[in-house]
């Protein structure tokens, strides 16, 4: 780990234990970003270490649920008494619910989904505002995923969807004065997420793009 990273060449990944978040985690270390990588997986966070580690960057690993409060709060507050604010913040972290009829959903993966996919993003944007407003440079990434109104994806497809209105919202609110919200529609990957929604799909053979691939193009236009 880098001791003085540059205050704006800090990126708060939340989500970033596997998948895209993984990849562009590990795709901004190695462009010079310092990366604070927010995952309930513990095992996940140090393998991207290593990850960044190896292509010669630096990363902060802060293993807890984007789901509880008080802790983000805690570890908002620490990157602004750390480095005084952040340049990036990238929100990778959904719970995807098991794909079901809709007259058929699970109460529990329905408060899970909007815990994870909706609250707790409103609740980010109120406490990482602040850290990317500090210099008026500062630039937030949401991954738009279009299945609202797709036959089983009720509860994921909704909470998504929610999601992506709540950045918007945000996007149209901050157009003049800033962070930048910018919402990206990824390409097709073999992640995890998606072997769930389409386990007999052949992910060696079909036409997914490597996420590492995807990071690359996302990290680019940043």
């Amino acid at each position: 780990m880098t001791d003085q990273p540059t205050s704006d060449r800090v990126a708060l990944v939340t989500g970033a234990s596997r998948g895209l978040g993984f990849a562009i985690a590990e795709e901004l270390g190695a462009a010079g970003w310092h990366v604070v990588a927010v995952a309930r997986t513990v095992g996940g966070l140090e393998e991207l270490d290593d990850a960044i580690r190896a292509r010669g960057g630096s990363a902060t690993l802060a293993p807890m649920d984007v789901t509880e409060d008080d802790a983000m709060r805690h570890l908002c507050r620490s990157i602004h008494d750390r480095w005084g604010q952040a340049g990036l913040w990238v929100h990778t972290a959904i719970h995807a619910a098991p794909l079901a009829p809709t007259g058929h959903l699970d109460a529990k993966d329905i408060d899970s989904s909007v815990r994870t996919n909706l609250r707790a993003t409103a609740m980010l944007i109120g406490m990482v505002e602040p850290l990317l407003n500090q210099n008026g440079q500062g630039a937030a990434l949401f991954l738009e995923d279009p299945r609202a109104g797709q036959k089983f994806f009720g509860s994921y497809g909704a909470t998504k969807a929610a999601q992506i209105a709540l950045a918007r919202s945000w996007q149209a609110e901050t157009a003049s004065t800033g962070p930048r919200v910018l919402i990206e529609t990824p390409a097709p990957m073999p992640t995890a997420v998606r072997a769930r929604f389409f386990p007999g799909e052949d992910r060696e053979g079909s036409n997914l793009t490597p996420c590492a691939t995807e990071a690359k193009r996302i990290v680019s236009q940043l």
